[in-house]
């Protein structure tokens, strides 16, 4: 198994509290992987510690068998890595249009010309305008984007992590605050994306845990306290009384 995404022995200490406590993760190119747990489990802890947020006390990262523990959060983008948060990250003012044609620019190097009108930064408009045909917003691309429902602004900020061109996306928790209707939408999008891209779920919504992922991790007060298939998590009994409860 070729592993997109590894760690080795991570850890993560503030003073005498330990928040990651040995995760060794193995994560295979093109998963659909889900990181689930209660909160105060880590999982966020640990997307900061892969996209280099936070310094691990502790363990390495590896990303495509490339030692990255030690590089910066911009280096990590450059080798592949992208993420969003769970509360957006976006620009209000400007179009979606705008927001994902800058990201398109900056990754090709071009960022500086972005300060001149999109007419003359056509090839990474183009590029923009399909990614967001792709997650269905073409219709409000040239809209500001604090008029956009919410279900669509989480739509955007993976648009964005995506004009990026990574080869392992982190999601944490996509569809919170997403209205049901919406839920589907967005993860079904992302279930759709290429097969060479790895996506790591942090999701709560069991319902759509089980329908995205392939594979499993679950957390327990920092550590890796299950891993496997849906079928097997979801039969898991100590996973099932501790996190999942009657309705798994």
């Amino acid at each position: 198994m070729n592993a997109a995404l590894e760690t080795h022995g991570l850890m993560k200490r503030f003073g005498g509290l330990v928040v990651t406590n040995d995760v060794s993760l193995s994560i295979r190119t093109g998963a659909r992987h889900a990181l689930i747990g209660p909160n105060g489990a880590g999982k966020t802890t640990i997307i900061n510690l892969l996209t280099g947020a936070l310094t691990p006390s502790g363990g390495r990262i590896l990303l495509n068998g490339e030692d990255i523990t030690a590089a910066s959060p911009s280096g990590r983008v450059k080798r592949g890595l992208a993420r969003t948060f769970q509360i957006n990250q976006l620009f209000d003012d400007l179009t979606p249009l705008e927001s994902v044609s800058m990201a398109v620019a900056e990754r090709r190097g071009e960022g500086a010309r972005m300060w001149r009108p999109l007419s003359r930064c056509r090839e990474a408009v183009d590029e923009a305008a399909a990614l967001l045909e792709r997650f269905r917003l073409a219709d409000r691309m040239c809209l500001p984007t604090r008029s956009l429902p919410y279900g669509k602004q989480r739509l955007l900020e993976i648009a964005l992590a995506l004009a990026l061109n990574p080869k392992v996306l982190l999601l944490d928790e996509p569809a919170a605050g997403v209205p049901e209707e919406d839920r589907h939408e967005v993860l079904g999008i992302v279930r759709a994306l290429p097969d060479d891209v790895t996506v790591v779920l942090i999701e709560h919504d069991m319902d759509l845990v089980f329908s995205f992922a392939d594979r499993i991790s679950v957390l327990a007060a920092g550590r890796l306290f299950a891993e496997g298939t849906v079928d097997e998590i979801s039969r898991d009994q100590q996973v099932r009384a501790i996190y999942l409860g009657d309705a798994a």
